[in-house]
């Protein structure tokens, strides 16, 4: 969770400036709901923030584990509510490329970012940068040279080894994962606030509706209901 300020450049410009004013990460499967509201409150204070101070709320909206996005989004969405903010969601992937390619030099270059899916598979996206007026996918950020960041393929999921590097040049993503693929990696692997700030920016900068806040799990969870003759047996 971290504290975001964004800054305009100029009236005519896209490219923005954005501070981190506080952060807190806990790596912890199974502390989502305990830790998350406790650190938001303290990221307030660290930042010198009041909670009427703020304009909006960004949330990763996944691909990933099924109660940690539930979690994450509802938080997000609760917060929303209570203070009369817009909640902007964000492709968990796209806030890792939208980091990523601030080291990206090649005008040609294709950038895989892959992460941890669990079960041995990886959620995988594909992003390259292309002219705003030729957006060849969903668009996630300005980069440095006036380009779009657009996502390519993807968000999909897959065991590694099913999963093609194609005309991808560079990767980024799970540590643990990226070594299955012959390309030179980037050091971004989980999403960065500022990443999911700067990937929501054009929306929070035109103050644009909200849309749906919808979880990427792209998977079925594993705890299904049982069925009605399966509680009687």
């Amino acid at each position: 969770m971290a504290l975001e300020q964004t800054a305009q450049r100029s009236p005519t410009s896209p490219a923005l400036e954005i501070h981190t004013l506080a952060s807190r990460v806990t790596v912890d499967a199974r502390a989502h709901n305990e830790v998350l509201t406790p650190q938001i409150l303290e990221c307030l204070d660290a930042a010198g923030r009041s909670r009427a101070e703020l304009n909006a709320v960004v949330v990763g909206l996944g691909p990933g584990p099924f109660t940690g996005l539930r979690v994450g989004i509802a938080t997000a969405a609760a917060f929303g509510d209570a203070l009369g903010l817009p909640v902007y969601g964000v492709c968990s992937l796209d806030a890792i490329a939208a980091a990523a390619w601030r080291d990206v030099s090649a005008a040609d270059a294709e950038l895989l970012v892959v992460t941890d899916a669990r079960r041995r598979e990886v959620y995988w996206a594909r992003y390259r940068a292309v002219p705003k007026a030729a957006l060849a996918g969903s668009f996630v950020a300005a980069a440095p040279n006036g380009q779009a960041v657009a996502r390519v393929a993807g968000p999909e999921v897959c065991t590694p080894s099913e999963l093609e590097s194609g005309d991808s040049t560079v990767i980024a993503g799970s540590a643990s994962h990226v070594d299955f693929f012959d390309l030179p990696v980037l050091p971004v692997e989980t999403p960065s606030p500022a990443g999911l700030v700067g990937c929501a920016a054009a929306e929070l900068l035109a103050r644009a509706i909200p849309r749906p806040l919808t979880p990427l799990y792209l998977r079925r969870p594993d705890a299904v209901e049982r069925s009605y003759q399966a509680v009687r047996a």
